[in-house]
């Protein structure tokens, strides 16, 4: 059997479903924005406030005696850290992360062909397509970025404008005339750089700045104990359930830089590709151990998972399952990707 052959099919099956696309931290790694290790790093050198108790100190010490042999999220985890220090944690990974959002945000202003996924939304609404879904652990803002990029709404939940409210369910849509225009609706299940919290709890979500509003708090969801718990409340429960939502209907599935690392996102997912006939195609630079043993378990009845292979892609599927090799060919990166189905 041709690989190539295959795997083009597959794509081009894959992506005239219309998939949900959901995004991991290695569509985002791509554009410049740092992972979880250099984030441990950011957290293990940052300042910490002034005034801290023998509590605080206590619960941030095991941390840092933690992180050297174990990953941030373990790390985090494993400890009991106090609501300062959790505080600290989240203003600390919004300072550190979101300047790298803003210069995506600045190649985007100059070039709008910059990120390869205005090129997958172009694709996917060339067709009677009203609405591309789109699920995501990241806080940055490449999938709304992208969709604006091609022309098209980008919809996170929020009222759109500069001071963004909640939105009921079904949210709003814009129109033209009596045509609504296409939108990428993005699912944020881990929170994004442009939501905050007031005093009063209200949460807001605003245009991307490089600073952080003094007066508000930042909402994401960090690694740890405490995300467990954010997950069941306000904005984060809605937002999983419409991410669920979407999931459950999608005949299809892309996943872009995803380690299957996160239990919130891919167990519906995983049931419904061990119970129907529903495609799924990874895209990565290297394919994560827990990746490789949900694809290896046989639960996925029609997969593909393409890796870099030094000049070459690797590709994992039912019909080569210890995978086989397409030469000169950087398939695993959505660009190149794309030339097999546009």
């Amino acid at each position: 059997m041709d690989a190539l052959a295959h795997i083009t099919n597959l794509a081009q099956d894959c992506v005239g479903y219309s998939p949900l696309i959901l995004l991991g931290s290695g569509a985002s790694a791509g554009h410049g924005i740092p992972g979880m290790w250099h984030l441990g790093e950011h957290l293990t050198n940052s300042v910490l406030p002034d005034g801290l108790t023998d509590t605080d100190k206590k619960g941030w010490e095991s941390f840092l005696n933690l992180l050297p042999t174990t990953d941030l999220e373990s790390a985090l985890t494993n400890v009991t850290l106090t609501a300062r220090m959790t505080t600290h944690v989240v203003t600390s990974t919004w300072d550190y992360l979101n300047k790298y959002d803003i210069n995506v945000f600045e190649r985007v202003c100059s070039d709008r062909r910059y990120l390869p996924l205005t090129k997958l939304y172009q694709h996917l609404f060339r067709s009677t397509n009203k609405e591309v879904q789109v699920v995501t652990p990241n806080y940055d803002r490449l999938a709304e970025y992208a969709a604006e990029a091609g022309g098209f709404t980008a919809y996170t939940g929020f009222s759109f404008g500069y001071l963004g409210s909640r939105s009921p369910v079904p949210g709003p849509r814009v129109f033209q005339g009596k045509a609504q225009t296409r939108t990428v609706s993005v699912w944020k299940v881990h929170g994004s750089f442009g939501w905050f919290s007031d005093l009063d709890g209200t949460v807001i979500s605003l245009p991307p700045s490089a600073i952080r509003p003094t007066s508000l708090t930042p909402v994401i969801i960090t690694p740890g104990i405490e995300k467990y718990r954010l997950t069941h409340e306000e904005p984060f429960r809605t937002t999983m359930q419409q991410a669920d939502e979407a999931i459950r209907s999608a005949k299809a599935y892309l996943c872009i830089g995803y380690g299957f690392n996160d239990r919130h996102i891919q167990t519906l997912m995983v049931g419904r590709c061990e119970s129907e006939d529903v495609p799924l195609i990874l895209l990565t630079k290297e394919i994560s151990p827990t990746a490789h043993q949900f694809l290896r378990a046989g639960k996925c009845r029609r997969y593909a998972a393409l890796e870099e292979c030094g000049n070459n892609t690797k590709i994992f599927c039912n019909e080569f399952p210890d995978g086989i090799e397409v030469k000169n060919a950087s398939l695993w990166k959505l660009a190149d990707f794309m030339n097999l189905v546009s």
